[in-house]
């Protein structure tokens, strides 16, 4: 369980190889998946952990109910929501030893059709793994309300991973979030530093969240974004302000062509047009050159920064670096002895 960026589906990932090592049998179950995107219809973890787990199971029986940020139209598919995904579950975990329920994209959504990962855990009798993604001392807040949430609704939670911890902040996740955590009776099962292979969302990742329209580079959509720069400098200093920062994706109106112009000959990811503002036909031409996507959305700046807290990294099956690179932090950052006992428990 944990929010988006969080790092779930890839500590996930890393246990399922771990334990598939140790001669587990191993499923993959994501009862809500995340809804249509970029991609299409079906859940890109799910794709992800049956190709990796060699799972029998088709799709729509390891993610049997997709919830978009609209999913209460025509809400009374869900009537019978609950016994699709139970039976769905039962046919996943037929001959496994172990099966990891990934969470939704966050806790409490469905929570109107009880259908929220805290009411499935209840239902599963689950124990609960919280991925916790570290930015700044509200984070280690937000892992004590979870952990109390869940300890008053009488679900165990048997550990607790700090994931895509920044590198200036892990001594003090180390130090001092992690014994405030002890000190209140929850344990801590990892901490996971932050990586730009694994924890880095691509282009096609920020157009599932914000939409719109691709007007260039489309056949580059998989280029990874390390950082968003808001455009909102004058002509004569954006050169030395974008420099700062590589692999970036650059937030303006459409109707700044110079800055646009001036991001492209910057190590730039992805231009974000706002606005619902088409830019000058230069842009367009020089995107295509530098092979840089742009995306025409047709809301606000300030709305399409919002949004952005929604968009996270989804590993690839055929990304091997980052496959392995999951296994690799559960075995060098985690407690691997505690998972394990947790999970046998």
């Amino acid at each position: 369980m944990g929010n988006p960026g969080s790092g779930k589906t890839a500590v996930a990932l890393g246990i399922a190889q771990k334990l598939r090592q140790e001669g587990y049998n191993v499923g993959y179950f994501k009862p809500v998946g995340n809804g249509r995107g970029f991609s299409g219809h079906t859940d890109g973890d799910a794709v992800l952990m049956k190709k990796v787990l060699d799972m029998k199971a088709p799709l729509e029986r390891i993610t049997p109910l997709q919830a978009g940020p609209s999913y209460l139209t025509g809400y009374k598919h869900m009537d019978n929501a609950l016994e699709n995904i139970k039976s769905a579950y039962e046919e996943v975990s037929r001959g496994c030893d172990v099966v990891l329920m990934d969470g939704s994209f966050y806790p409490y959504i469905l929570a109107s059709c009880n259908l929220d990962s805290v009411s499935l855990a209840r239902e599963f009798d689950a124990k609960i793994l919280l991925v916790i993604k570290i930015e700044d001392d509200y984070s280690l807040d937000r892992a004590v309300f979870y952990n109390r949430y869940l300890q008053s609704a009488n679900i165990p939670v048997f550990g607790n991973i700090f994931s895509n911890v920044p590198r200036p902040l892990f001594a003090k996740t180390e130090g001092i979030f992690s014994p405030i955590l002890a000190d209140m009776g929850f344990k801590t099962a990892g901490i996971i530093p932050s990586r730009a292979e694994i924890a880095s969302p691509t282009v096609a990742e920020y157009y599932d969240v914000l939409g719109g329209e691709v007007l260039a580079g489309g056949e580059h959509m998989y280029r990874m974004v390390e950082d968003v720069v808001i455009g909102a400098m004058n002509s004569e200093s954006a050169l030395t302000y974008l420099r700062r920062t590589a692999n970036k994706a650059v937030i303006m109106g459409g109707d700044r062509a110079d800055l646009a112009l001036a991001a492209l000959e910057t190590h730039t990811s992805v231009l974000i047009l706002t606005g619902g503002l088409y830019p000058d036909v230069k842009v367009i031409a020089r995107a295509a050159e530098k092979e840089v996507p742009v995306i025409l959305v047709h809301t606000d700046t300030y709305k399409t920064i919002e949004k952005l807290e929604r968009v996270s990294r989804h590993i690839q099956p055929t990304d091997r670096v980052a496959i392995n690179i999951a296994l690799e932090n559960i075995e060098e950052y985690c407690n691997w002895k505690a998972i394990k006992e947790g999970l046998e428990a």
